[in-house]
């Protein structure tokens, strides 16, 4: 795959965005490669756990590539922001534990992937969290806003949404959107600590829990 790599280290698997030039940014041809990885997820067998991270200490997402998205056919966003939701759903429903690494910015498009995620390891020294929507003119989706629900801080949430603020690793963590911040030196390896401890977990019982507390997701 040209912007990701799929690998296995014992129990967890690594899925490494490897588009660092780009930011690691979304296109259709990103999101294609991102239900690979997922099917390739999805048919294997036995307990494990996901991590997701960036080989580029600067980026792990920054969002909808606008650059790309400009050159498409003016109607073309509505079957595009329904691809993105059919991913984030993929990935919040997925039947095993997952964690995101963020190794730097994550923003709008990137933040909403990493939201679906079960935990969020950030960067403690350097990048950003933050959800600009209102200020590029991208309102969300129904679907976005379900995923959106999935941070528990409701106070932080709608400050975050309404004002597009970025925030830095120590505020995201007070914030209640990650779950803890590391130096780089010890991001990754911090992600694989608790990828390796979840992974001994049943993946069925795991999977029914995780689905039963997000059953909204899929309005049942």
């Amino acid at each position: 795959m040209a912007n990701m790599e799929l690998t296995k280290k014992g129990d967890v698997y690594v899925l490494t965005l490897t588009n660092g030039a780009n930011a690691n940014t979304l296109t259709s041809d990103v999101a294609a490669e991102y239900n690979a990885a997922l099917d390739e997820l999805e048919a294997a067998q036995g307990n494990t756990a996901l991590v997701v991270t960036s080989s580029d200490p600067k980026y792990w997402c920054n969002g909808i590539n606008l650059d790309w998205l400009i050159t498409q056919p003016p109607d073309y966003f509505p079957s595009f922001a329904s691809l993105l939701d059919r991913l984030y759903l993929r990935f919040a429903l997925l039947d095993m534990p997952t964690i995101g690494c963020l190794t730097g910015h994550t923003y709008a498009g990137g933040a909403l992937l990493a939201t679906t995620f079960d935990f969020r390891l950030m960067r403690a020294d350097k990048g950003f969290f933050c959800f600009p929507e209102v200020n590029i003119k991208i309102p969300f989706t129904p679907v976005m806003h379900r995923i959106l629900e999935l941070l528990p801080d409701r106070h932080a949430l709608a400050e975050l949404l309404l004002t597009g603020r970025r925030v830095g690793g120590a505020e995201a963590l007070s914030m209640q959107i990650v779950s803890a911040v590391y130096p780089l030196e010890e991001l990754l390896p911090k992600a694989m600590e608790l990828a390796g401890e979840l992974a001994q977990k049943d993946r069925q019982t795991y999977t029914t829990i995780k689905r039963g507390f997000r059953h909204f997701l899929v309005g049942l």
